[in-house]
C-alpha cells in the first residue's frame, strides 16, 4: 500500500520566556492507508503535539511531515487552513457540538464548507442516529453527542480521521460502542483512523501502535490480528 502518513525526524520547541521546553524530539514513523493507529502515552508525552501537527493545528520546529504526496510541513497559513478544512475530521474528547442547532444542521454546518462532502442524513444514519436528527444537543447522551461529533467530522469525506482521547468523557460501555463505531468505520470505509489515548488497553483494536513518552518514540508495533473492539476488556 506505501505509507500514507509519514513523520520524518519531527522536532518541535516551544519557547516559554528564555527557556525551550522540547515537545517533541526526533519523532518518525509511518501509517499505511486504511490502518488504525494508536498512539499511546501518558498526559504530557506529546501524543496530543503529534495530533495537532498531522492535523495542521500546530506547526513543527523542523523535520517533515507528509500525508500522501503533500509536504504538509511546507504549508503556509492559508495551505494549513484549506487542508484542515478539507482533508482531516476531526473528533475531540468534549464533543464541541453548537448548541442552538439539532444534530443534522451540526453536520450539515461542516458539508457546506468542504469540496466532496457525504449527506448529513446518510452520515448521521451510518452512526445509529436516524432517530434523532432533529434533537439539540441538550436532548441527546454523551454517547449520542459523540456520535453527532464522528459524524460531523466523517460528512466532510476527510482523508484521515483524528481522534483525540475519543472516549474520555463517556462511560465504559458507551465509549466501547464509540470505538466499535471508529473500527467500523475504518474496516467497512478504508478510513485511515488515528486514535490518541493514554489507555494501552485499546492497542488490541490497531493495526499500528506508536508509543510516545517525554517526546519521543519508544516503540512501533505493527499487528497483525487486530481484535474487534468486543474481543477487548479493559
Amino acid at each position: 500500500m506505501g505509507s500514507f502518513v509519514r513523520f520524518e525526524n519531527v522536532n518541535k520547541e516551544y519557547r516559554v520566556g528564555d527557556m525551550k521546553l522540547s515537545a517533541l524530539r526526533d519523532v518518525s514513523f509511518d501509517i499505511d492507508k486504511g490502518e488504525i493507529c494508536i498512539i499511546l502515552g501518558q498526559s504530557g508525552a506529546g501524543k496530543t503535539t503529534i495530533l495537532n501537527i498531522l492535523g495542521g493545528m500546530d506547526t513543527l520546529t523542523s523535520g517533515k511531515v507528509y500525508l500522501g504526496e503533500k509536504e504538509i510541513s511546507s504549508f503556509n497559513k492559508n495551505e494549513l487552513t484549506t487542508y484542515r478544512r478539507e482533508d482531516i475530521g476531526f473528533v475531540f474528547q468534549f464533543y464541541n457540538l453548537i448548541p442552538n442547532l439539532t444534530a443534522i444542521e451540526n453536520v450539515e454546518i461542516v458539508t457546506q464548507m468542504t469540496k466532496n462532502p457525504l449527506p448529513a442524513d446518510q452520515v448521521l444514519k451510518s452512526v445509529g442516529l436516524e432517530d434523532r436528527m432533529v434533537h439539540f444537543p441538550a436532548q441527546l447522551s454523551g454517547g449520542e453527542q459523540q456520535r453527532v461529533a464522528i459524524a460531523r467530522a466523517l460528512a466532510k469525506n476527510p482523508k484521515l480521521l483524528l481522534c483525540d482521547e475519543p472516549t474520555g468523557a463517556l462511560d465504559y460501555k458507551t465509549g466501547r460502542q464509540i470505538l466499535q463505531l471508529l473500527q467500523d468505520q475504518s474496516r467497512k470505509n478504508g478510513m485511515l483512523v488515528v486514535i490518541v489515548t493514554h489507555n494501552s488497553a485499546l492497542a488490541g483494536m490497531a493495526d499500528r501502535i506508536v508509543q510516545v513518552k517525554s517526546g519521543t518514540i519508544i516503540s512501533i508495533d505493527k499487528n497483525e490480528n487486530a481484535l474487534p473492539i468486543k474481543e477487548i476488556e479493559w
